[in-house]
């Protein structure tokens, strides 16, 4: 199993207005420019899923596996032996709003998707997390 987190704390959006941004699968395109097309198929609810198409990608379907509103999601991506979890959680703290991103990969073939994919949006995620909270502070509460 490979686990890496990255988190970072900030006062400039709050909770709700992350949440927002981030379950809008369906407008990730607009503000992520490693996103081709997104689509999320039916409600942002466990047991449903997305499809995601990252520029010069292919389009993988991706299963939400855990959703508690404004604090928590993670979602379910499957490779041939291995699977991969993301993991985005959202918590107040006394110095402001702690964004967190979890991904681990599980699995025989666990080395290769973490070569292929996990390890290229870990390397991201200072990038784009502070690419979410610039967008997310256009959509004010």
């Amino acid at each position: 199993m490979w686990t890496k987190s990255y988190s970072i704390v900030t006062r400039e959006i709050t909770k709700e207005q992350i949440w927002k941004l981030t379950t809008d699968i369906n407008n990730w395109k607009k503000w992520d420019d490693t996103v081709e097309d997104s689509q999320l198929l039916g409600e942002f609810r466990v047991g449903n899923y997305f499809l995601l198409k990252p520029k010069g990608g292919t389009k993988v379907k991706i299963k939400l596996v855990e959703v508690i509103e404004n604090k928590k999601f993670t979602d379910l991506t499957v490779f041939p032996l291995a699977k991969m979890y993301g993991e985005h959680t959202y918590e107040d703290t006394s110095d402001g709003l702690k964004i967190s991103v979890t991904m681990t990969v599980k699995g025989i073939l666990s080395f290769l998707w973490v070569k292929l994919v996990a390890k290229g949006i870990v390397d991201h995620l200072p990038a784009d997390i502070a690419n979410q909270i610039e967008n997310a502070k256009k959509n004010q509460q």
